[in-house]
């Protein structure tokens, strides 16, 4: 019993790698299948009422809480032509709607499934990667930033060959652009391309490489007669009656890789993306009433307020570390989201400028440790070093103290 449980340990890493949110449980024919995990938590930050990508925001008047990360119930069937997948996530603060699509595919042609429905969009590596699964607690901040919540509502084309170029994995989506919370709010829709390659038996099948590209090209509706584009020096108004209604570019481009190499001490994974591109956005408390870098993220709704469009790059690196093949694994993590790369340090808040809290660059240092109590239930102890550049702005003039400690519990089914 004791090298079966060693030999599932050992195989977590190779499982993640796997894991894709945008599928059944299994694609073997059955009726109903209920799976899911549970995720509670506590956590610790520096100070009170911090706005936080672990999470979610701390209270005014509260910097430790207690809370139900995840509560995720998934239901699937598969038959021979088609498979429906249907997930709820239930927390303290109510019960969503994460997954709703149906998948048709023909025996004949098991390559090609086309999905419709509400489902992750297929960009990059860790988007569709499930959290039940990923070693650290939260996505970077900059894909939590460009694609709040993952998912979205359309359709999409995927092909992975059955025989020949198995590590090949395609897919093509339409989308509505505006989440999973929401219809789409203009005549618009976005397009999203990803391609994969994986190979899991590299070095007498101790190496596993994954790596691939993505796209998205989209637009965000502009609701008054101005918007801003970036300079050097801060951002340029452009007025006109006839730019109400103008669509402002939001395209993105990025790039992955996933190494794991399995020795005697230990797995080790590695895993980084990359992503950079347009992304529009509004002012800090403005008519939309956003504060700090959530002026920058994606909407699920019509903004308000004049739209700004900004050249952004962020990215992430992730290491793993399995211990001597104990239940225990090392985790470190760097990632940093600048939302205005053509802009930085004091010139941010500077008079005149037009330049506010949703151009300031952040980074973030995460390190911990997860030990897998059983098949099923993992703790992860981690701790979130949060830095942000020095601005000219109020709230940015020095480091903002908004560090996370989290202390993690998940049970999986």
């Amino acid at each position: 019993m004791k090298r079966i449980f060693l030999a599932l340990l050992a195989a977590l890493p190779i499982i993640a790698i796997a894991q894709n949110n945008n599928a059944p449980s299994s694609y073997d024919p059955h009726d109903i299948k209920i799976t899911g995990y549970l995720q509670t938590q506590f956590q610790k930050a520096q100070s009170s009422g911090i706005t936080s990508f672990s999470g979610g925001d701390f209270p005014a008047n509260s910097d430790n809480r207690f809370m139900i990360r995840r509560g995720r119930l998934k239901i699937d069937r598969v038959d021979k032509y088609s498979s429906i997948v249907f997930q709820l996530d239930a927390t303290q603060d109510g019960v969503q709607l994460m997954d709703a699509f149906i998948q048709i595919k023909h025996p004949d042609y098991k390559a090609f499934n086309l999905t419709a429905g509400l489902f992750n969009r297929p960009f990059g590596y860790s988007i569709v990667y499930s959290s039940g699964y990923r070693d650290f607690p939260e996505r970077a901040r900059v894909f939590q930033t460009l694609m709040p919540r993952e998912r979205d509502l359309g359709v999409m084309i995927g092909y992975r060959p059955q025989k020949i170029a198995q590590f090949l994995t395609v897919e093509f989506a339409v989308v509505n652009g505006s989440g999973k919370n929401a219809k789409d709010y203009d005549n618009k829709k976005d397009i999203i391309g990803n391609v994969g390659f994986k190979f899991d038996k590299l070095a007498d099948e101790k190496l596993h490489i994954g790596f691939g590209g993505s796209f998205y090209k989209g637009s965000v509706r502009n609701n008054t007669n101005t918007y801003y584009t970036t300079n050097n020096g801060g951002y340029t108004a452009h007025t006109d009656d006839n730019f109400v209604g103008k669509n402002i570019d939001r395209n993105y481009y990025g790039a992955n890789l996933q190494v794991q190499y399995d020795t005697s001490f230990g797995a080790t994974s590695f895993k980084t993306e990359y992503v950079a591109g347009s992304q529009p956005g509004v002012a800090a408390l403005g008519p939309d009433k956003l504060v700090g870098s959530y002026s920058s993220q994606s909407f699920g709704t019509q903004p308000l307020g004049d739209l700004y469009q900004r050249k952004f790059n962020g990215y992430y690196f992730w290491l793993s570390q399995q211990i001597a093949k104990t239940k225990l694994t090392a985790l470190l993590a760097y990632d940093v989201y600048d939302p205005n790369r053509k802009l930085s340090g004091k010139t941010i808040g500077m008079p005149g400028n037009f330049t506010n809290d949703g151009d300031v660059k952040f980074g973030t240092l995460g390190y911990g440790i997860a030990y897998q109590l059983s098949e099923r239930l993992k703790l992860t102890i981690y701790n979130e070093h949060v830095r942000n550049e020095s601005t000219s702005l109020k709230n940015s003039s020095g480091d903002i103290k908004d560090d996370v400690f989290t202390t993690r519990l998940l049970y999986r089914w």
